[in-house]
């Protein structure tokens, strides 16, 4: 009889995976046959993935909470599904969703329901992922529209800014000269004169 294997994934090291630890827990899986990563699911080079990987042979069994911990790229996700279950030849249980279990129904209609609700799971999970993507960028938007900054604010001009900035403008001294004067570097100058020139009336 194969090994079973718990694999658990959240989206940052601040996230707590407790909950799919529990889960784990519950069937009994041991903590030296669980997985861990605290990286984004976009793409499947994750460490702990990949030692897993390393592990398997054929008759073990991978246990995820869900599909979106295994990932959220569609397409990667149905490939990983295949190169495990077809491949490797390991059994596959998600646990919110009894229908994706590769232990049980394994004629040709069996397959064919695991297969079905796998693509339109990982179609879901990807769906979800590009809608977080847009609603952050739309907030991102409506932030810098009301007024929003983002970044650090810009160190205050030296004193002299105005002044060696008019010298630069009228072609008394160069870019190098007026950066000295003001103590910035040539980039630094050109940035701010740049900057200067949009916020003078």
């Amino acid at each position: 009889m194969g090994k079973t294997y718990g694999y658990i994934r959240v989206s940052s090291i601040d996230q707590n995976e407790s909950r799919q630890r529990l889960a784990m827990q519950e069937r009994a899986i041991a903590d030296e046959h669980l997985f861990i990563d605290k990286l984004s699911g976009k793409d499947f080079h994750r460490p702990r993935y990949l030692a897993m990987l390393r592990r398997l042979k054929p008759g073990d069994q991978i246990c995820i909470t869900s599909i979106d911990r295994l990932g959220r790229n569609y397409e990667e996700i149905k490939e990983q599904w295949h190169m495990l279950t077809k491949k490797k030849k390991v059994d596959i249980l998600v646990l919110d969703m009894p229908l994706l279990d590769t232990r049980r129904d394994k004629d040709l209609l069996g397959t064919f329901i695991a297969d079905l609700v796998l693509q339109v799971l990982s179609f879901v999970a990807q769906n979800e992922r590009e809608n977080i993507r847009r609603r952050q960028a739309e907030g991102i938007a409506a932030a810098k529209i009301s007024g929003t900054r983002f970044g650090r604010e810009p160190s205050p001009l030296p004193s002299a800014f105005s002044r060696v900035y008019a010298l630069w403008k009228e072609g008394k001294i160069n870019t190098s000269e007026a950066a000295r004067r003001c103590g910035m570097a040539r980039s630094s100058f050109r940035y701010r004169a740049g900057r200067y020139i949009k916020n003078t009336p």
